[in-house]
């Protein structure tokens, strides 16, 4: 540990964990709200409303580019109450809308601000801890994390059948709130005024520019954005095929819990097979997997009528599909900061932001041509697979000719 504060290590890494939580509350909670929200401010075009989980991820992504580099300069603190106040603001805007473009515009806004506690809580560990215990608390952290996305939806609806879809928006509020107030309370600037950076927008231009003249490092970034947007299609869509095609609605929080939790094991077999096969053979096989799943998946919906055993198949489908992102996503990120040591604190904050600018950008036309079916779904993420693992082919050439 590099500097001593007043908080335990337990209470330190539910603090992080806390604060990472606030990206998978603010997605997966508003999962069951998205048929009333569609019901009420587009009842035209339902799909519409999905792009409330794709706009948040966008304006997370814009807000990625910058936030790492502006802790660098202003502090973690600040950075992150700073995030968190305008998170609060616009879940406020969010809860009064009463349009669906305003609610847009209000998650735009708030994954800007959530974008704080997603790129600084890695940093302030960095800055705090070092070796195997910075190591150690990662995966702490992140195993807890893991567990958001499972009890998320059902928390989610639970807060909807008590007080509307407008009560998950105050829920936001308060769980900011709480996070932003304890962290402000119990933990010292984690940044020395000595070891701060100026910010110079230039020195970002610069990096993206360097990043993407090595081909190892671009062609990690194009797969991991493909694989981010798969993620994303299958997010912004599961509702409505299990409330739609299936007819599962109100049992959807306890079926995602479920998939969250089986596909939460792949990070476990990811760090025991990662030492043995290697980075680059994961993701290529995974995304084979992937591409083979899919075919799968639309040869039993054009085979199969609609009942529990073509269910199952998607329920089987979408549970590779989140545990594909356990076998991947890590994987391209190490894969691409690799090469770039000299520069990680801006590579991760650049990485970060492409892949989920442009992940979040390809999840929308395919989710929005979702028409009552998974057939769009599986169509789009096993072209994305595809490519995906065509790109991982093109690497290994790459690599043999560098």
């Amino acid at each position: 540990m590099k500097k001593d504060h007043p908080m335990s290590r337990v209470e330190f890494v539910a603090l992080c964990a806390m604060m990472f939580a606030t990206i998978a509350f603010s997605i997966d909670a508003m999962l069951p709200a998205l048929p009333e929200i569609g019901r009420e401010l587009s009842p035209d075009n339902l799909n519409r409303a999905q792009m409330i989980l794709t706009s948040f991820m966008l304006g997370m992504g814009i807000g990625t580019f910058f936030t790492g580099p502006l802790s660098d300069t202003f502090g973690r603190k600040p950075v992150v109450v700073g995030g968190a106040v305008v998170y609060m603001v616009c879940a406020a805007i969010g809860w009064a809308s009463q349009s669906l473009e305003l609610v847009l515009a209000a998650r735009l806004m708030q994954g800007v601000g959530a974008a704080g506690p997603r790129v600084v809580t890695l940093a302030i560990i960095r800055d705090l801890y070092s070796g195997r215990d910075m190591a150690r608390l990662v995966s702490i952290v992140m195993l807890i994390f893991t567990l958001v996305p499972a009890i998320a939806p059902l928390l989610g609806s639970f807060i909807i059948a008590f007080s509307g879809w407008r009560g998950v928006f105050v829920a936001f509020i308060l769980f900011s709130l709480l996070t932003v107030v304890w962290l402000s309370l119990r933990l010292p600037e984690p940044l020395a005024r000595e070891d701060r950076r100026p910010f110079r927008l230039p020195v970002l231009i610069a990096a993206v520019g360097e990043m993407w003249a090595i081909p190892v490092v671009r062609i990690s970034i194009l797969v991991q954005t493909l694989c981010f947007a798969m993620l994303m299609t299958i997010l912004t869509s599961v509702q409505q095929v299990y409330d739609i095609t299936f007819a599962r609605g109100e049992n959807f929080p306890y079926w995602f819990a479920m998939v969250s939790l089986i596909a939460g094991t792949a990070s476990i077999l990811n760090a025991w097979l990662v030492m043995r096969l290697g980075m680059r053979f994961l993701v290529a096989v995974t995304l084979a997997v992937q591409v083979g799943c899919s075919l799968a998946m639309l040869i039993a919906w054009l085979s199969l009528p609609v009942g529990p055993l073509l269910f199952g198949v998607f329920v089987a489908w979408q549970t590779t599909l989140f545990f594909q992102a356990g076998m991947t996503l890590g994987n391209l990120n190490a894969m691409a900061m690799e090469p770039l040591g000299h520069m990680a604190g801006t590579a991760a904050s650049v990485m970060g932001a492409i892949s989920t600018v442009f992940g979040a950008a390809l999840a929308v036309p395919v989710g929005l041509a979702f028409d009552g079916t998974p057939l769009p779904l599986a169509l789009g993420i096993g072209v994305e697979a595809a490519v995906g693992f065509g790109l991982m082919f093109w690497m290994k050439r790459a690599e043999a000719r560098g």
